[in-house]
């Protein structure tokens, strides 16, 4: 069996393949993505391979960087990252501090906070 830590791993490792199908295999069906400081919520399957098609669409290359990751053995990973994509030949780089909530095996609730600013400066 598949312990948290290597679940968000290989959820965080479909992005670098811009595996969409990968990426929504990992979510529980009503699941729940906050890209914070973005409203609104994305609750669903659907309204999360919404908004994530549009990551994906917009960048010719995504990688998604992990400094520090931690798993409180109760279905919670936290993990510092900074998100590259690759837009119109130049890499946005965005430093993120990510949460994720896992039930039975699956990704129940996505937090990612990170600051706006940080994003309109370079897109």
């Amino acid at each position: 069996m598949q312990n948290n830590t290597d679940l968000v791993n290989g959820f965080i490792d479909c992005w670098s393949k811009k595996d969409v199908d990968g990426i929504m295999s990992y979510f529980t069906d009503d699941a729940v993505y906050i890209n914070i400081p973005m409203d609104p919520p994305n609750v669903g399957v659907e309204a999360i391979r919404a908004f994530i098609e549009g990551f994906i669409g917009m960048a010719a290359e995504i990688e998604f960087v992990i400094h520090n990751q931690v798993d409180n053995g109760a279905g919670i990973i936290m993990n510092e990252r900074t998100d590259r994509f690759l837009i119109n030949d130049a890499w946005l780089e965005l430093p993120v501090m990510g949460v994720f909530e896992i039930s039975n095996g699956k990704i129940s609730k996505w937090r990612d906070y990170f600051d706006m600013a940080v994003f309109t400066a370079q897109s």
